[in-house]
C-alpha cells in the first residue's frame, strides 16, 4: 500500500488549523462570558437546571385494546385458571375467635397472618377445582403402575452418582484424618500421663526403700508393687493399723549405737554398778598364769599345732 506525502502533509494541517479554530472560538466565548459578567447581566442562581416534568400516561382505552388483542375465548380445561376468596377459618370459628382477616383484609405486616391468607387461599382453590376435574374426567392422582421418563439421561446420572460418590469419600477421609489426628492428640496425652505414673511409682518405691534401709519400717510390700495393688483394690479397703513406736530393728539400733543422748562415760561405774557382784568369777579372777599371755591351770592352752607339724599334715594331705 503506497501513501502520498502530500496527502500526510495537508492532513496535518487541516488538524492543526481546526485546533486554532477551536482555540479562537473557546477565548471568543470566555471573552464574551467575562465581558457580560463584568456588565452584571451573570448572576448566582440565573442559571439553573430545570428537570422536565415526567408525564404519566393512562392510556385505559388502549390498554383494553390490547387485552382484547390477545384475549382467547377458550374452555376452562385449557386455562385452569381460578379466581377465589380465601377459605373460612375453622379454627378461629371452632375457638370463637372473630378472624382478623377476612375478604382479603390483611394486615401485610404481619408475616403470619399474610402466610395464612395464601394458605386459605389456596385451600379455597382447591376444593373448588377439585370437583370441576373430577366432572371434566380429568385424574387427579397417580396410579401405581404409572411410569415417567427421566428428565436427564443415564449417562447424566451417572456422571452426578459418581461425582456424589467422589464428594463423600472425600469427607469421609477428611474425617479419618481428623479422628487420627485427635487419636494421636490423646494418645500423647495417655503416653505423659503413663509417664508421670511410672515417675511417681517409682519415687515411692525408692522412698519405701530408704525407710527400710533406715529401719524406719520392717515390711517389703513395696516389692510386690503392682500385685499388691490389684489384691488390695480387689479385696476393698482395709482399716489402717494405728501401730506406733519404733521397730524391734530401730530398738536394737539404739540400744547398741545410742538414739541421740549422752554416749560418752558409759562404761564408768556407778554405785548400782559397784555393788552389782552377780557377773563376779571367782575361777576366773584368781587364775594364775605366766608370762607370754599363757594361761593358768584353770584356762584353756593354745591346742594350735606348730609349723613342721602343720607342714607335715599338708605333705600327707
Amino acid at each position: 500500500m503506497v501513501i502520498d506525502s502530500r496527502t500526510m502533509e495537508s492532513a496535518e494541517e487541516d488538524a492543526l488549523l481546526g485546533e486554532e479554530s477551536e482555540e479562537e472560538h473557546s477565548d471568543l466565548s470566555d471573552g464574551e462570558l467575562q465581558e457580560a459578567f463584568a456588565k452584571g447581566l451573570l448572576k448566582p442562581g440565573m442559571n439553573v437546571l430545570v428537570d422536565e416534568p415526567k408525564k404519566c400516561v393512562n392510556n385505559v382505552e388502549g390498554m383494553k385494546q390490547c387485552l382484547a388483542d390477545f384475549r382467547k375465548d377458550l374452555p376452562w380445561m385449557e386455562r385452569l385458571d381460578l379466581t377465589n376468596l380465601p377459605a373460612e377459618d375453622v379454627l378461629s370459628k371452632v375457638e370463637g375467635k372473630v378472624p382478623n382477616a377476612a375478604n382479603g383484609d390483611v394486615n401485610v405486616d404481619d408475616d403470619f397472618q399474610r402466610e395464612m391468607f395464601f394458605y386459605r387461599q389456596a385451600q379455597a382453590t382447591v376444593l373448588e377445582a377439585l370437583p370441576l376435574l373430577k366432572k371434566n374426567s380429568i385424574a387427579t392422582k397417580r396410579p401405581d403402575d404409572y411410569f415417567a421418563e427421566m428428565a436427564k439421561s443415564d449417562q447424566h446420572m451417572q456422571k452426578i452418582r459418581q461425582k456424589l460418590i467422589s464428594k463423600q469419600m472425600m469427607m469421609e477421609k477428611s474425617e479419618k484424618a481428623k479422628k487420627l489426628r485427635e487419636q494421636r492428640k490423646f494418645g500423647k496425652k495417655v503416653q505423659v500421663e503413663v509417664i508421670q505414673k511410672r515417675q511417681k511409682e517409682k519415687k515411692a518405691m525408692m522412698n519405701a526403700v530408704k525407710k527400710y534401709q533406715k529401719g524406719m519400717t520392717d515390711k517389703l510390700d513395696f516389692l510386690e508393687g503392682d500385685k499388691k495393688a490389684g489384691k488390695d483394690s480387689s479385696q476393698g479397703p482395709k482399716k489402717v493399723s494405728n501401730k506406733k513406736g519404733p521397730n524391734a530393728k530401730r530398738k536394737y539400733k539404739d540400744q547398741k549405737f545410742g538414739f541421740g543422748g549422752k554416749k560418752s562415760g558409759k562404761k564408768w561405774n556407778t554405785k548400782e554398778s559397784f555393788n552389782d557382784v552377780s557377773s563376779f568369777r571367782a575361777k576366773v579372777a584368781h587364775a594364775k598364769g605366766g608370762k607370754g599371755g599363757k594361761k593358768g591351770k584353770g584356762g584353756k592352752q593354745n591346742k594350735r599345732p606348730g609349723k613342721s607339724v602343720r607342714k607335715k599334715m599338708k605333705s600327707r594331705s
